[in-house]
């Protein structure tokens, strides 16, 4: 399987560690996984333009580093999105990086997703995986997997060994 893991921490945090524990972890069960840092990514918001819709043919009139993920959205079987809670919602990079998808839709090949979410404080993650259940509904993608670490949790082997485990197990 296709493996594509979208990063949205703009800095080496804990959501960090998540992604390579999530990683090893599919690497190990004989998947290929990619991962996109888009947290360091210049990724603008969606205009809601319609250009994609009309004159595009599924192409964005922002040329930014979009364009570098657009083929992962097209191409991965499984869609991975890892991102530490700023403010009670993913980064703005991930949020803009989810929306941008517009121009085709959803992922076109996708029928698994997960959601890796990191935070200092524990009760912060709601928001997120409300978006992230609605968004996956919409596009029809199987939901395999929703972990979170709050506080010390996300520093813990436990958690790490779980997010091996599962991704092990897809």
């Amino acid at each position: 399987m296709k493996i594509a893991i979208f990063n949205g921490s703009p800095r080496k945090v804990n959501t960090a560690a998540m992604v390579q524990a999530f990683s090893e972890g599919a690497k190990a069960a004989g998947h290929e996984v990619e991962e996109y840092h888009v947290g360091k990514m210049k990724i603008a918001g969606c205009l809601g333009c319609e250009y994609c819709h009309t004159k595009g043919e599924g192409t964005c009139v922002q040329k930014d580093d979009f364009e570098k993920l657009l083929p992962a959205y097209k191409e991965a079987d499984m869609v991975v999105f890892a991102s530490p809670i700023y403010y009670f919602t993913m980064t703005a990079q991930m949020q803009a990086a989810i929306q941008r998808v517009y121009c085709i839709g959803k992922p076109l090949k996708a029928k698994k997703a997960a959601l890796l979410l990191s935070a200092a404080s524990p009760g912060s993650h709601e928001g997120s995986i409300t978006q992230f259940k609605a968004y996956m509904a919409y596009a029809n993608i199987e939901v395999a997997g929703i972990i979170t670490a709050s506080g010390e949790e996300n520093k813990s082997d436990a958690k790490m060994n779980e997010i091996k485990e599962f991704a092990k197990g897809l």
